[in-house]
């Protein structure tokens, strides 16, 4: 995710606890390959593996000729570079394909945006940062520990605070899908409309009783440097290129199965980097 959970756990030494292997040992003609992924973050990754994540590495090992196994690593960011750094694993599944100091990216195999949530039933049509409505609807979106995500920092800028709610992007992890509790916000009526990363509020926007719309985030009513479309790209270390020239080859071949995979998990996908000039 694109997707970065954000709980602090305590000392390198934890993240021992979470270094599960999973799948066979690898043959002796091919190393495994190893994933870094979140064990309990829907619709990304889980630890049964039901993810479009997990999917698309399953496809890549198998592809690759590689057993594949995980590492399931801590939602902290400052742990998960020590861990990543030193080796514990060969590739990231969802990494932003720019300004991602991390990892390598290779080429974007999916591209999304942020989106407006709303019940159906309510009539609400809000695509742009600009709309009057957004001062006075009650707003839920995603508080992240290391700063603004695109829509705090927009609505900020506009005096939008009183009105906002904001939810953990990560939350209870004895829960599962912690991240769903914003998309289950609009759907109970808790918050008229959310601010969502698109992937995760298209999954969960197909799983709601009642129907829900999405609406992608208009970036020309974007004033801020943060992006609110991104190309999601597969990671690797620095000086991998040979993984990351197999992946991209991996990547442009299975593009057409990679595509309808995120449909089934209800992903918004943009096909190109167009830009709106103009917000309805």
């Amino acid at each position: 995710m694109f997707s970065v959970c954000k709980t602090i756990f305590g000392g390198f030494m934890a993240v021992v606890v979470l270094l599960t292997i999973v799948a066979a040992p690898a043959s002796a003609e091919q190393p495994a390959l190893w994933v870094c992924a979140e064990p309990n973050n829907l619709p990304f990754s889980n630890d049964h593996e039901q993810g479009f994540e997990n999917k698309l590495a399953q496809m890549v090992a198998h592809d690759l000729g590689r057993k594949l196994q995980y590492v399931w690593w801590p939602p902290s960011p400052t742990l998960a570079q020590k861990v990543f750094r030193r080796g514990a694993c060969d590739v990231i599944m969802g990494v932003p394909s720019k300004n991602y100091d991390l990892a390598l990216p290779t080429q974007p195999y999916y591209r999304s945006t942020y989106v407006f949530v709303t019940r159906r039933a309510s009539g609400l049509a809000i695509s742009s940062f600009n709309d009057p409505s957004l001062k006075t609807l009650r707003i839920g979106l995603h508080v992240m520990d290391d700063g603004f995500t695109p829509g705090a920092q927009e609505l900020a800028a506009r005096g939008i605070i009183n009105n906002v709610v904001g939810f953990k992007l990560v939350g209870n992890m004895a829960e599962h899908n912690p991240s769903a509790d914003l998309i289950r916000a609009v759907e109970k009526r808790d918050v008229d409309v959310a601010i969502s990363w698109g992937p995760l509020a298209g999954y969960f926007a197909q799983r709601s009783l009642v129907p829900l719309d999405l609406t992608p985030v208009c970036a020309a009513s974007v004033h801020s440097s943060l992006p609110v479309t991104f190309g999601i790209s597969m990671g690797v270390r620095p000086g991998e290129d040979e993984l990351r020239n197999e992946l991209n080859a991996e990547i442009t071949r299975r593009r057409s199965k990679i595509r309808a995979l995120l449909l089934t998990y209800g992903i918004p996908l943009l096909e190109n980097d167009s830009t709106p000039k103009e917000c309805k």
